[in-house]
C-alpha cells in the first residue's frame, strides 16, 4: 500500500509540475487520453478508462479496484496570413511564430463498492495561443495571446442498476492569460507606437454530469460541462521608449470571459467480439462568449498623452456550434488494440470577427493509434492531422488606409494546420 500510494503521489507531482506550460491552440481542447483521441474523439458511449472522466464520468462507475492515467498532448500548429491588398509587398504573407504545446492529463479512480466509483481528473481544456512578428502589420491588433485553464475535477458515479449509470462532478478552474499588441500615441504624425503587455490570472468554478447505458451489444452515453465565467485581474505595462527614451508605465487591468456550456451524446456499438464502433455529436454554446471589455488603469499616461488609454471592448459574437465524430477500435489481441478516427468541426467564430487574436475556421481530422497491454501497465498512443479551412477576414478593418480608395489594406486570409500526438500511461492497481 505505501508503495502504490508512492508511485500515485509522483505521478501527480511530474503532472502539476508540468502544468504551468500548458497551453492550448484554440479556445477548446478536446485531446485528453491517447484512447479516445486515436478514435477521433468519439468515446462517451464507449467511456471506459479513467480519461471518462473527462468524456463522460458515468463510465468509471464500470471500473474495476484502482486505476490512474496519466498523459499528454503534443500540439504542433502552424498558421500563415496572406495580406493581398497591403501595399508592401514584402509584409503580404506572414508565418506565426512556431511554437509547440502539451496540455498534460491526470485521472484517478477509485471503486469504493458495487455501485459508487470516485474519481478525479486534471486537465486543461480551454485554451489559446497564436504569435505573430512583432512588426508585421496587423500588430496593432495583436502579436501575441496566451491562455491556459486548469480543471480540477473530483467526480463520483452511481451504478442505478446492471444497465445504467450517472455521475455528476464539480470543477476548480485556475485560469491565466497573456495579451502583446501595439498601441499606436497620436501625439505625432505618424503616430508613435507603444507595445503593451497584459497578463492575468482568475478563476471559476463549473459543474458537469454524464449518463451511460450499457446493453449487450451497445451502449449510449450523454455527457454535459457547464458553462462558467473567469474574472481576471492583472498587471499592465506600457513600454513609452518611443516617446520618452527608456520610460516604463505600469498599470492594471481587468477583464471577464464566459466559457460555454458543452453537450454531447455518443454511442458504442460492437459489432463483433474484436471490433467496436463509436459516434458522438458535440453542441457547444459558443453564444456565451459574445464580448469581452479589458478595462485599464495606468497613473501617470495622461502626462504624456492627455486622452489616457481607454477601455478596450472587444466584439466577438460567436454562434453555438457542433462536432460530429466517429471512431472504431479493433482488438487484435488481448494485449494489443488498433484504433482510427475522423471528427468534423464547425468554427462558432463569424468572419466578420476573425483576426489574429485568434484565426478559427471549420476543420476536420484524421486519427490513428494503439493500445498496448503489458500487466498491469497500458500504454496508449495516438495521432491526429487537422488541417482548417483557408478563410479571408476583414481584420476588423484596421485603420492603416490602402491606396485604392475603398480598400481594406488588413484584409487577408489564413491558413492552418495541426499535428497532434498522444500518449497516456495506464495503470491499474
Amino acid at each position: 500500500m505505501k508503495i502504490r500510494i508512492g508511485v500515485m503521489a509522483l505521478v501527480l507531482l511530474m503532472v502539476l509540475a508540468l502544468s504551468p506550460f500548458a497551453r492550448g491552440t484554440g479556445f477548446l481542447i478536446y485531446e485528453h487520453g491517447a484512447v479516445a483521441m486515436a478514435m477521433g474523439g468519439a468515446f462517451i458511449g464507449l467511456a471506459n478508462n479513467p480519461t471518462a472522466i473527462w468524456h463522460n464520468p458515468a463510465g468509471i462507475a464500470w471500473l474495476d479496484g484502482t486505476q490512474m492515467s496519466f498523459g499528454t498532448t503534443l500540439i504542433f500548429p502552424s498558421y500563415s496570413l496572406t495580406l493581398p491588398n497591403w501595399p508592401v509587398a514584402a509584409q503580404q504573407n506572414i508565418e506565426a511564430v512556431s511554437r509547440v504545446f502539451y496540455p498534460p492529463n491526470f485521472y484517478l479512480t477509485h471503486k469504493f463498492s458495487d455501485r459508487i466509483v470516485a474519481g478525479f481528473g486534471f486537465f486543461t481544456p480551454y485554451g489559446l495561443g497564436v504569435e505573430w512578428p512583432e512588426d508585421y502589420p496587423l500588430r496593432f491588433i495583436s502579436t501575441r495571446d496566451d491562455m491556459k485553464t486548469f480543471f480540477f475535477n473530483p467526480t463520483i458515479a452511481f451504478k442505478l442498476n446492471d444497465n445504467l449509470s450517472v455521475a455528476v462532478g464539480v470543477s476548480y478552474v485556475y485560469s491565466t492569460i497573456a495579451f502583446d499588441l501595439v498601441e499606436p500615441i497620436l501625439v505625432a504624425v505618424p503616430p508613435p507606437e507603444v507595445p503593451v503587455t497584459f497578463e492575468a490570472n482568475g478563476d471559476g468554478w463549473g459543474l458537469n454530469a454524464g449518463a451511460l447505458y450499457k446493453g449487450e451489444k451497445f451502449s449510449f452515453g450523454f455527457n454535459w460541462r457547464g458553462g462558467f465565467k473567469i474574472d481576471y485581474d492583472g498587471d499592465l505595462s506600457l513600454d513609452l521608449d518611443n516617446i520618452v527614451p527608456g520610460m516604463t508605465l505600469p498599470g492594471t487591468a481587468v477583464t471577464e470571459f464566459s466559457l460555454p456550456h458543452v453537450l454531447g451524446v455518443g454511442v458504442a456499438f460492437n459489432l463483433t467480439d474484436k471490433l467496436t464502433l463509436t459516434a458522438d455529436v458535440h453542441y457547444i454554446l459558443w453564444s456565451s462568449y459574445d464580448e469581452f471589455t479589458v478595462a485599464v488603469d495606468v497613473p501617470g499616461i495622461e502626462t504624456i498623452y492627455p486622452p489616457g488609454i481607454a477601455d478596450k471592448v472587444v466584439e466577438e459574437n460567436w454562434e453555438d456550434s457542433f462536432v460530429y465524430r466517429v471512431g472504431m477500435q479493433y482488438q487484435v489481441s488481448e494485449n494489443f488494440a488498433l484504433r482510427a478516427g475522423f471528427l468534423y468541426d464547425e468554427t462558432p467564430q463569424p468572419v466578420e470577427t476573425m483576426d489574429p487574436i485568434l484565426p478559427d475556421s471549420d476543420r476536420w481530422a484524421l486519427t490513428a493509434g494503439f493500445g498496448y497491454k503489458v500487466g498491469k501497465l497500458v500504454i496508449n498512443a495516438a495521432y491526429q492531422y487537422e488541417p482548417f479551412k483557408d478563410r479571408t477576414s476583414p481584420n476588423r478593418d484596421v485603420y492603416l488606409d490602402s491606396p485604392i480608395p475603398g480598400i481594406n489594406a488588413g484584409e487577408g486570409t489564413y491558413s492552418a494546420t495541426a499535428h497532434l500526438f498522444g500518449l497516456s500511461i495506464g495503470i491499474v492497481f
